[in-house]
């Protein structure tokens, strides 16, 4: 056999790696990561509904790119199955080693559909030296997803739970006395109907507007232990009646009388800061303060959780198993969960996203970079967060975007 030249040798590792060839890196050899990542292009498949997460991602890209020589972009989709469904193809089609996506925001449905499909490389996610400080011990929603153990195929990043925020000028009455925002689910029909077209949710199948369907249905179904499960386990008409129910009586008291929706949770922001909306929700707790210093709502706004609590949830990012720069993926993931990344995105100036680090555990200087705004008036008050309800099995989420789909569109 001919030898290789000394030239072409040299040349082999590289050109390996750019084709995926190689091997997949070992998680566990990190300085072996860090020199494989250094020089790749990650194409990170990430939502781009708000603006606030796109100048985000890109001070990211920034910071791997000066500490790790890794070229991050940012590839702008509408919704995370369009990434599940492109990788799904590839495999379909054979592409097992050179695939275009190799970093996912993902949770819930789409996670548990690329577990189910061996779509995703892993377990990386316990090897990433910054995963420690999320102490998953103390923590174990950051290693599960919507009831399924995430078993190291993804990696945390952030945190979610629905937060209602309302103007509390446009709250007053006739007299001086304010009126208490809705505590339940029956309370919020009660006050849609006291004041017609001033509070809606997002179409379907928005994430945020999906997530109000699960809560809707936890508060009024009297079969909960049956969410928790997969939906062909249950009766769905049966668990589901007391949803659409609700929901139908409902949508003529939402803004243009329940005949449109708005697109997403920042079209809903973006009615309340016009005034169209005087109660409004988010899946971003910190949401409403940021949006108060943007000067993007009024001073009057304020944001609760209800009584009766709310679904909370973590969001992830997991690596596809054909993506050709896992190492510089995985070098990404490990930044997003270090002290300076996650308190920039929980910093209002930036995003408010908050973290998923143990931040009791972190040195005292370190834990002061999560410090929040409290002066703001539309930051949630302290321990708010605690009445966190649990997110069904992820199949319940498609099953109601599709029952709904077929009530409602075109109506």
């Amino acid at each position: 056999m001919r030898a290789l030249s000394p030239r072409f040798a040299a040349l082999l590792p590289a050109l390996l790696t750019s084709t995926g060839l190689l091997a997949a890196p070992d998680p566990a050899d990190w300085d072996a990561v860090l020199d494989e990542a250094r020089g790749q292009t990650v194409y990170w498949y990430a939502w781009a509904g708000d603006q606030r997460t796109n100048d985000y991602l890109d001070w990211v890209a920034g910071r791997v790119d000066e500490r790790f020589g890794i070229d991050l972009e940012h590839v702008k989709i509408g919704n995370t199955a369009e990434a599940v469904s492109r990788v799904l193809a590839e495999k379909q089609a054979g592409n097992d080693d050179a695939g275009n996506v190799d970093l996912i925001w993902i949770n819930g449905e789409n996670f548990a559909a690329m577990k189910a499909n061996d779509l995703l490389f892993g377990p990386f996610a316990r090897a990433l030296p910054n995963f420690a400080l999320t102490h998953p011990a103390d923590h174990p929603e950051v290693v599960t997803d919507f009831t399924l153990p995430t078993e190291g195929y993804e990696s945390p990043w952030g945190r979610a739970q629905i937060t209602y925020y309302y103007d509390r000028d446009a709250f007053r009455g006739d007299s001086d006395a304010r009126e208490t925002p809705p505590q339940d689910i029956d309370e919020l029909l009660a006050w849609a109907r006291a004041n017609p077209g001033r509070f809606t949710y997002p179409r379907i199948p928005d994430f945020t507007g999906s997530t109000f369907l699960k809560q809707a249905l936890i508060e009024l179904t009297d079969q909960n232990e049956a969410l928790y499960a997969p939906v062909e386990e249950s009766d769905f008409a049966a668990v589901t009646a007391p949803l659409w129910e609700y929901l139908d009586t409902l949508h003529p008291h939402l803004w243009r009388s329940g005949r449109q929706f708005p697109a997403s949770g920042p079209e809903m922001r973006s009615l309340m800061g016009d005034g169209a909306l005087t109660l409004a929700f988010t899946f971003i707790p910190s949401e409403p303060a940021a949006a108060v210093a943007d000067y993007e709502l009024p001073q009057s706004t304020r944001s609760y959780v209800p009584e009766s609590g709310t679904l909370g949830n973590v969001h992830f990012v997991a690596i596809p198993f054909n993506s050709p720069h896992k190492a510089g993926a995985m070098v990404v993931a490990d930044y997003l969960l270090s002290p300076e990344a996650q308190a920039t995105k929980q910093d209002l100036d930036v995003w408010g996203d908050r973290t998923v680090l143990d931040v009791a555990s972190l040195d005292d200087d370190t834990r002061a970079l999560f410090d929040l705004d409290q002066q703001n008036p539309a930051m949630l008050p302290a321990g708010a967060l605690e009445r966190t309800l649990p997110e069904p099995h992820p199949s319940w989420m498609t099953a109601l975007q599709d029952a709904w789909q077929a009530r409602y569109v075109g109506q």
